[in-house]
């Protein structure tokens, strides 16, 4: 099975739950690519890949606050190739905004709208994360993507 995982990240704690969702499920034998959105083109992305994770953090009171890097790769998501694919969502926030991780929401509602299979509840994390909670959340959605296998 191949995974790919992209990230926004300007703090860089979304890039570090990225590489520990990477980590844990290559330790399940899982080939997997963790990719900057900043360095990633949304034509073809999930193209050859088996499961997609997408990640974002949000900072801000708007409804729909996008990590920079991950806005711009959200405009063009309709180019990604998720329709049918197991898509998951994750991402770091703060719950003293309006509304906690609304870039984790907003990313999810277009994936399914673009025909993607959202796997498991999207994980949210207030503020720093903590390893213990990212890999129980990672093994949730491992097993939602071997069952899609």
């Amino acid at each position: 099975m191949k995974a790919l995982i992209v990230y926004g990240s300007t703090t860089g704690n979304t890039e570090t739950v990225a590489d520990w969702i990477g980590d844990s499920l290559r330790s399940r034998g899982v080939e997997v690519t963790v990719a900057d959105a900043a360095e990633t083109d949304a034509e073809g992305m999930a193209e050859g890949y088996d499961a997609v994770l997408l990640g974002s953090s949000t900072w801000g009171d708007d409804e729909i606050e996008l990590q920079d890097d991950f806005a711009e790769l959200f405009d063009d998501l309709d180019k990604a190739g998720l329709q049918g694919k197991p898509v998951a969502v994750f991402g770091c926030g703060s719950t003293d905004y309006t509304f906690f991780c609304g870039a984790v929401d907003a990313i999810e509602s277009r994936a399914e709208d673009l025909g993607a299979h959202i796997v498991g509840s999207s994980l949210k994390i207030d503020g720093d994360p903590e390893q213990d909670d990212v890999l129980a959340w990672t093994t949730e959605v491992a097993g939602f993507f071997q069952g899609a296998q």
